[in-house]
């Protein structure tokens, strides 16, 4: 029976890790560390529950069923399902995240250097989508080329400026704001929820399954086990990552004070410590980052599509990478605006089909249970959507005071409720074999 040597096992780990660190993880925790204040490990006990624990259980439940987002979703039917997954991928792929990868690395990194506008931002996705089509065309040696090269660089990089966020702050921790001083742990729970790293895990299922594969483990109970220890891996370097970047942004507030996003605390830090040799240095960082993911992303839909569509997995890394670079040059205030409405919709039947997926041996029947649960949770989610969009001068008042509305988790009781009720509903109507009897 063929087995991964020790270090293959820990070059999959860090691919995964790779996989999951774009550039949102990095500019986001700096900016709720700068306006916690005080309240910063409070603030980030709530972010790394849903920015670490739901990405690295989403690998779990996908390794259990071997990585495919379509065979986790069969309790819901084929079509419900293949639907669900095809958004998911198209969502976190070519519509928004891989677009987004190539602008947010661009006004980042290069921005500050080139100024910002439509050429130099067309010329750099050019040359960044090109590096992603080379790359995402081997997808057998995408343990190798990210798992031993692009991901160490990536955390050799992330160390650093880690290492010095601890030893070299950058000043006193500020005052929280209301919000955090009100409720920390909630105002980290839920932008942790925001990052939308489960939906990442969910596309990223496959390829870590079929990275193990290439290697020849072809036994299941291999595979699964792999597959999580991958996943604990990258959870270990998120939360380290996240917790190095939350002290930098806590200790920043005399450079970066006011500052309206993680970009610019990230830039006043650097730019602090580092000299002159700053920008350079955090426009290498988040490229990197962002490449990783970009090519994660391409591998995973071109993986899944080719599947599903009369199309070689070639033929669909040449066209997602296509897209994804016409996509890019929108630029990235109106692909977040796109992409918010449409995620914040999409994420609440991701959550409840991971978490049923390891109860699925408590019910009668799964369908019973899973269908209407997540019906509950997209109807809820949708509302949450339309308000994002600022689409909701129609919803009734009602709507508008759910319990935990405000926090963008309006589906949650409901949810809760609706699983109470078809559990109970399942025991009443036995197994689905016996009810037809």
């Amino acid at each position: 029976m063929k087995v991964l040597k020790g270090q293959d096992v820990l070059a999959l780990g860090f691919m995964t890790f790779a996989l999951f660190v774009g550039a949102g993880n990095i500019i986001f925790p700096p900016i709720v560390g700068l306006q916690s204040g005080p309240h910063v490990w409070m603030a980030a006990l709530g972010f790394l529950i849903t920015a670490v624990g739901l990405p690295v259980i989403t690998v779990v439940a996908l390794a259990k069923v071997g990585g495919a987002m379509d065979t986790l979703s069969h309790p819901i039917g084929k079509v419900a399902g293949g639907l669900l997954a095809a958004v998911c991928y198209l969502s976190v792929g070519p519509l928004f995240a891989t677009p987004r990868t190539a602008t947010v690395s661009f006004e980042v990194g290069l921005a500050p250097l080139t100024g910002e506008g439509a050429l130099p931002l067309f010329l750099y996705s050019l040359v960044y989508f090109a590096v992603v089509l080379v790359i995402s065309l081997y997808p057998g040696k995408l343990l190798d080329t990210v798992g031993r090269f692009l991901a160490p660089l990536k955390i050799i990089a992330l160390a650093a400026l880690g290492i010095a966020a601890f030893m070299l702050p950058a000043g006193p921790i500020g005052v929280a704001e209301p919000a955090y001083q009100a409720a920390a742990f909630s105002q980290g729970f839920v932008n942790g929820y925001l990052t939308m790293d489960t939906l990442g895990a969910l596309v990223f299922g496959i390829v870590i399954v079929n990275a193990i594969r290439s290697r020849g483990v072809d036994s299941p109970r291999l595979i699964t086990r792999y597959a999580i220890i991958a996943g604990l891996i990258a959870g270990v370097g998120l939360a380290l990552v996240y917790i190095s970047l939350f002290r930098l942004g806590s200790g920043s507030h005399d450079i970066a004070a006011g500052a309206a996003n993680g970009a610019a605390v990230l830039h006043a830090y650097v730019q602090h410590t580092f000299g002159s040799l700053g920008s350079t240095f955090l426009a290498v960082l988040i490229a990197l980052a962002c490449l990783v993911t970009a090519v994660g992303l391409t591998c995973a839909c071109a993986e899944y599509f080719c599947r599903i569509l009369p199309l070689s997995y070639r033929s669909l890394v040449v066209i997602l990478a296509g897209f994804s670079l016409l996509v890019s040059n929108l630029g990235l205030t109106k692909l977040i605006q796109f992409s918010i409405p449409v995620l914040t919709a999409i994420y609440p039947p991701c959550i409840v089909l991971v978490a049923l997926s390891f109860c699925a041996s408590l019910w009668r029947s799964q369908t019973r249970i899973v269908a209407p649960v997540m019906v509950i949770s997209f109807v809820f989610g949708l509302i949450d959507a339309l308000k994002g969009a600022k689409l909701d001068a129609w919803m009734p008042a009602w709507m508008e005071h759910l319990p935990l509305a405000e926090q963008g988790l309006a589906w949650l009781i409901p949810s809760v409720v609706m699983l109470a009720v078809m559990v109970v509903i399942d025991r009443l109507l036995g197994k689905p074999q016996e009810a037809m009897a």
